[in-house]
């Protein structure tokens, strides 16, 4: 992939998933830097629920992988909270699902957000390619 994005943040609870995904991420070469987390409140609250002055261009994520069957916070309260953000806030990343459940309900409830992506575990090279080409404009 040619361009780099900045930032790109993944939110799972499965350690075997964000070491994998990590590791794809890293050899497609998809960004400068990349930051897991195993809980959503925690995940939220870096990238958007600390005092925002002194924030750079540099600091906003551009691409956020969310599941959606995680303790404590879930992806489905994730993306409320998400959606709840100013739109300029909002405009500057990409939030993308990933998940194993494509039950109709989550997805209906997804659907919601008209923004975001909803991709099926496991995260592919050619989800990725597609991911990037349709939200980033970033072909090979």
């Amino acid at each position: 992939m040619s361009k780099k994005l900045r930032n790109v943040v993944l939110v799972d609870d499965n350690e075997t998933t964000s070491f994998l995904n990590n590791r794809l991420l890293n050899r497609l070469e998809v960004a400068e830097r990349i930051h897991t987390f195993s809980r959503a409140e925690q995940a939220f609250q870096f990238l958007w629920g600390r005092d925002q002055t002194g924030v750079t261009a540099d600091d906003v994520p551009e691409l956020v992988f969310v599941d959606l069957k995680m303790p404590g916070m879930d992806g489905f309260e994730f993306l409320k909270l998400y959606n709840e953000l100013p739109a300029d806030a909002r405009q500057k990343t990409v939030l993308a699902v990933l998940t194993t459940s494509m039950h109709a309900a989550d997805t209906a409830r997804v659907a919601q957000y008209p923004d975001v992506e909803y991709l099926a575990k496991p995260l592919t090279e050619e989800k990725m390619e597609k991911l990037m080409k349709k939200r980033f404009a970033l072909a090979q």
